[in-house]
Parts: structure tokens; sequence; C-alpha cells
């Protein structure tokens, strides 16, 4: 089992393939400290935190520049700094950035300057309509000094990359289709204000989660490393990179010779096959590495030498999920192989070591997000980030003989950490840039990892958070989306269940069939139209053991969830009167009206190997608008507006169909959201509307 590795002791991949063993469940309850920072910890409290996304290493390895979002001084939206935080234990963090914008995703120029996005103000008393909301390329001198613009690229930057080693610079930048350069900026404002508007499609996807496909299409950029020398890569580029499904990730290698970045076409079951073209930056020719039929790729990253790329590989199998594997791939040749072919996780590359021989990489595993270390050529696999340490880590870095990167866990939010490059190895958090220091929230909740039989005897892992004041509490049983995912030790923006449990409620976050990081089986038992089946047994049994429990009234127990979540709240709606209220978030309903408002339907039958043409029975079997005269239970239904993965219609459907059958229900509409609440002042609203309306039920 992983968690009897030892520090330097090295793990054959035997140990990791398989469904993860369930070990004996670990508990955070830990000792009680004095809260001396807060009394409570509400909505508000939380939008007022401080948000690490995204670090970069120093080239000189004694800093991390951190990019931390921030409420604006309305508290109306978020902005960002950057901070410098020292990775040789010297010295108190220190800002280096401020103002009411944003300058976020951090990278260092190899001679120490550092680059960064931002849509601050390029021209000072020269503003043009339309510059805040255009992200630049933005560069800090090494010796100090203030920031200045490297790119004026005219509808804005979506990514960049320095060359660690050479004088480039790599950006991603939207173009207009047939409209000169010079002329790009003054068209999208024309067509913008005046039109025409149309949007005109022959082919699908046309809109992907809150946006219509545009007409302006990402290029692939290159500079020299000061801004100048302008070259476009891609001067035909069109569908190839718009349509990248999971988004377009690029990486640079490191003598700046070659991008690669990911591109999409359509595939014969009309979903998009990925896959990733490498560019010459020199002539800009390219070849498309991975492009196979019924297979999706991405993270793209080089190798130390430029010769090798790791990337995610997914292949649509016939009936099955199918499972996502890391590859590696010769960039010359394209010719490919599995690494670790039977380690038993999703993993998702994020760094190679400086000697090329691993690539470290991420992936849920059962309950957490550890950092593991494989090995490129024999595949044996290491667990970096000790497992007795728990937490969930990603951009993670390789600096020398360490790893850094950022760390989270229930209790404390998003921070830069760094460990030893071993295996087993203790994270150490470098700074707390959030504002919350875990004791606040130790102080507050108990958190617990438990283990209940499912369905079949199948062991389904839960997390279980509760009040430190005695009991027994009223409880919700919070559904995790997806359902290709996990109830994780870690923090979420969105949907956090601390401020549930600080309102005085036991929350259990299952982790039932179609759940990552516990082995592709379960993944599997959520495939081919089965949503309503063993996952509902599983999460009932969860519902029992909850109810069992001494700090819950079994009589005072709700359910609620988001997306899929959402999906089973309405399930649970429509086949149970167990809960005594259900709360349901951009959840699905009418599967007949999805597919056919659904950003990806062609997805959607992958996924239920079933359509409503063909097959209208089979299709619908679990569709809770079959059930809805069943269902008793009183409702809130949320949605965002601007929700194009789970359209609105389904809340609007399902809110009808509540009222007409007399069950007691309200609607709340966010018309500028879409399948998250993301604004400050909506979430904080989000959370006052779910805790009323569970208090009005569940503790009156």
């Amino acid at each position: 089992m992983v968690s009897s590795v030892g520090v330097n002791t090295p793990v054959n991949v035997s140990n990791l393939t398989g469904s993860p063993p369930l070990s004996t469940p670990r508990s955070y309850n830990i000792v009680r400290q004095a809260m001396t920072d807060t009394p409570r910890f509400d909505a508000e409290r939380m939008t007022k935190l401080g948000r690490v996304s995204a670090v970069a290493p120093s080239p000189d390895g004694t800093w991390l520049a951190v990019a931390v979002e921030r409420l604006d001084a309305k508290e109306v939206r978020y902005v960002s700094d950057l901070w410098r935080v020292s990775l040789t234990g010297r010295g108190e963090p220190d800002r280096l950035t401020r103002g009411e914008c944003k300058d976020c995703a951090p990278c260092f120029r190899r001679d120490g300057s550092l680059g960064f996005l931002s849509n601050r103000n390029p021209r000072p008393g020269e503003a043009e309509e339309g510059d805040d909301q255009r992200q630049q390329v933005w560069l800090l001198p090494a010796r100090g000094g203030e920031p200045r613009p490297l790119t004026d690229e005219p509808l804005g930057v979506s990514a960049f990359r320095f060359a660690r080693d050479a004088a480039c610079l790599i950006v991603v930048a939207t173009v207009l289709p047939n409209v000169r350069h010079e002329n790009q900026r003054e068209r999208a404002q024309d067509l913008a204000k005046n039109g025409p508007s149309a949007l005109h499609y022959r082919t699908m996807p046309i809109r992907h989660w809150d946006h219509w496909r545009p007409v302006a299409a990402p290029h692939v950029i290159a500079y020299s490393q000061d801004g100048s020398d302008r070259r476009d890569l891609t001067p035909e580029a069109d569908a190839e990179f718009r349509d990248a499904i999971d988004g377009l990730e690029i990486d640079l290698s490191r003598d700046g010779k070659h991008v690669a970045i990911v591109a999409s076409r359509p595939g014969p079951d009309r979903i998009h096959d990925t896959f990733v073209r490498v560019i010459d930056v020199a002539s800009g020719q390219h070849r498309d590495v991975g492009a196979v039929e019924r297979t999706m790729h991405n993270s793209p990253r080089f190798s130390p030498d430029g010769r090798t790329l790791a990337c995610t590989r997914w292949p649509r199998e016939d009936r099955r999920c199918g499972r996502i594997q890391l590859w590696a791939y010769d960039v010359d040749g394209g010719e490919g192989r599995a690494v670790a072919p039977d380690w038993d996780v999703w993993p998702m590359p994020q760094a190679w070591t400086d000697d090329g021989a691993a690539i470290l990489a991420t992936a849920d595993f059962r309950g957490d997000v550890p950092v593991f270390r494989i090995d490129a050529t024999s595949g044996d696999v290491d667990r970096i980030t000790a497992a007795d340490a728990g937490g969930s880590h990603g951009n993670v870095h390789v600096v020398g003989d360490r790893v850094v990167g950022i760390r989270h866990r229930w209790c404390h939010p998003p921070e830069p950490f760094a460990c030893a490059l071993a295996a087993d190895a203790g994270p150490k958090l470098l700074a707390g840039l959030s504002g919350l220091s875990p004791a606040a929230l130790t102080e507050l909740a108990c958190w617990e990892d438990i283990s209940v039989a499912g369905d079949g005897g199948t062991p389904i892992q839960s997390f279980v958070a509760s009040p430190r004041a005695p009991g027994p509490h009223p409880a919700l049983l919070w559904i995790h989306g997806g359902p290709m995912g996990q109830h994780a030790d870690g923090w979420h923006w969105r949907w956090n269940p601390l401020i549930c449990v600080a309102a005085g409620y036991v929350v259990a976050l299952p982790n039932p069939r179609g759940s990552t990081g516990f082995g592709q089986d379960l993944i599997e038992g959520i495939w081919n139209n089965t949503w309503g089946g063993a996952c509902y047994n599983d999460l009932m049994a969860v519902a029992d053991t909850l109810a069992d429990r001494d700090d819950v009234d079994a009589r005072r127990v709700g359910a609620m969830g988001g997306s899929f979540g959402g999906y089973m709240a309405n399930w649970i709606g429509a086949n149970t009167d167990r809960f005594v209220c259900l709360i349901s978030h951009a959840g699905l309903f009418h599967f007949d009206a999805f597919h056919g408002a659904t950003d990806y339907p062609s997805f959607w039958v992958w996924e239920m190997n079933a359509n409503p043409w063909d097959q209208p029975e089979e299709f619908t079997r679990y569709s809770p608008h079959r059930g809805v005269a069943n269902w008793k239970t009183p409702t809130l239904v949320i949605h965002g507006e601007k929700d194009y993965r789970v359209p609105v219609s389904e809340a609007l459907l399902l809110f009808e169909a509540l009222q007409h059958h007399g069950v007691e229900s309200e609607l709340l509409i966010y018309p500028d959201e879409n399948h998250w609440i993301l604004k400050p002042r909506n979430s904080r609203d989000w959370y006052r509307h779910v805790l009323e309306f569970s208090d009005r039920y569940l503790k009156n």
C-alpha cells in the first residue's frame, strides 16, 4: 500500500495498480487550538480571502512568484497581485504589483525578469475602449522598476511562455479571420457596436460552457523575448484550436525551438479528437502528434532536451469510459507509448525532473490529490507528497531537488508549498497568502475519512465534516459533480461545505460510483446510462451511515448537489422521500430536453450509449422527469442562465413540474452566471439562500 512507503524507499508500480485499497480511515480531528483570528467562518469571510492561483520559480531557484486574487475595493469582482515568496526560508512575502487590475499567470524570462498577464492600461493617459478587457504580456525587470508591456495584441493574449534557455516568447492571441493585423481592434469594436451579430455554424459544437463559439480563433504568435519581431506561426488557424474541448494548453521547449499546443478535429463519432500540434518556431512548419481517431490528448509537457512530449491520452471505447493514461511521444517521429500502463489512476502531467529521467504528475487518489514521480523508462511510480499529510496539489514545478507548487486541504485555502523530491516527503507551506490559518478551521470543524459498504458491498469512501459543538446536529448529504470527479481533502471556493458546518450542520461528502481516484472499475459503474443505479444505492448507504451517527439528528437530514450532484438530487426526489429537503444546483432533469440543448450532445450520447432518436425508452430510463409524480420533498432549484453545459431550461422544466404537482419548491436564478456562481456578491447570496432554505426545513 502507498501509505506504507518509507522515505527513500522505491515504490514498485505493482503497489499502485488495481483499485486503490481502502486503508484504515484517516481522521483529521486535530487537537483543539485557540482560534484568535476569527469567531466564525461564512461566505462573506471566504470571499475576502486571498486566492492563490499560480506559482512560478525564479531561474536561480531562490524564490517563487505567486499570483493571488483578492476582492476589489467595491467587492464586486476579483483582481490579482503578484507576490514574492522566498524559497530559502528568509524574509516575509513581498507584494510585487498592486492596483485594481488583474496581474496573473507569472512566468520568468531567462534573465530573471518576471513576465505576467495583465489587463492594466498599456497606454497611460491614452486608454482605448476595451483595454481593461484585453490581457497583454507585461514584464517586471529583474533589477527593479515599473512593469512595462511586451505585447499589444489587438484582441488580447490568453496564454504565454518564455523559453527557459533561449530569447523566445510565445503567446496565444485571438485573431479575426481575413482582417489585417492593424485593423483587428477597429473591426472587433465595430462588430460589437454595429454588427452584424449573426453566428453561422455548419457543424457542432456551437457553444462551450458559457459562450457561443466565436468567429475569432486563437493563433500562436512568436516574439523575441523583448517583445519585438512579431510572427504569426499559425496564420491560417481556425477551428483546430478554437474547438479544443478541454481548454487550450501550450508548452514551449527549453531551447525555444518548438511549441506544443492542443489541437482538435471532428472524430467519426462527432466528438472532437484532440492531439498535440508541434510547431517549429523558426519556420512555422508543424507536425501532429497523437492524431488518432476517437482519442483525446491534453496537457503536453516537453522533456528538458525537447525530444519527448508527455501528455494525457484518453481513447473513447465502445460502452466504456476508458482510462486516461500518461503517454510519452517522440517529438521527431511521433511514436508514442504508455508510461506506467498498469497504474490505475487518471494522471495529470505537471513537469519533468531536470535530468529528464522522470515525469511529475498529480492524480486523484482515494480522496487526495498527491504528487507522483513516474520513471520515464521503467514506469515505476513513487508518491512524493506523504500519504499521512493528505491534501491536494497542483501547478507543480521542479526546483533542484525540491518540488514546489500549490497545496490546499479542507482546513486551509490554496497556498504555495515545497517538499523534497523524494518518496513520501512532507510538504511544507511557504506562506499564508490567503489570510486564513489552518488553526482557524480545525478549531471550527472535525474532519473524518470513513468507508461505507455501498451497492454490492463495494467500499465507498466518504468524508464527514462536523461542528465541534455537541450534537445532535442537522445534516446534509453533499453530492459532487462530474460524475467523474471526487470529493477531496482540499479546498473548494464555489461549494465549500465548511460554511455549512460553521452554520451548525454535519456534512457528508461521499465518493460513490463514478468517482475518480478509486480505480477504473468504480468509474465504469456510472457509464452506459446507469446514473440512477448503483450510484444511487451507494449514496443511500452513505445516508444510512450518516443518520446512524451520534452527532446527527436522523429526523433532520437533507441532500444537495451541483451538476451531476444536482441530477442526483433530482433522482432522489423522484425516488424517495427519506430526506427532509433537497437542493438541486444546475442539475439534469429531463434527458430528452437536455440532449438537445447541452453544448456537447455527442459526448453525452457516448456516455449514455444511447440516444433519444433510436432508443427513447432506454435513453430516459434514469431521467428524473419520469418519476416527478412521486416527488414529495421540498426543493430549492438553483441555476445560472448562462449555463450551456446544463442549460437553464432544465431548472425551468423542473420548477414547473414541481409547481404543477404541488411540491413545495423555490427557484433561484442568476441571469449573469454560468454553470458556477462566481461573482463575489452572487456567491455570498448563493450561500445565504442555501442556508436559509436548509434552516427552514432542518432547524425549524
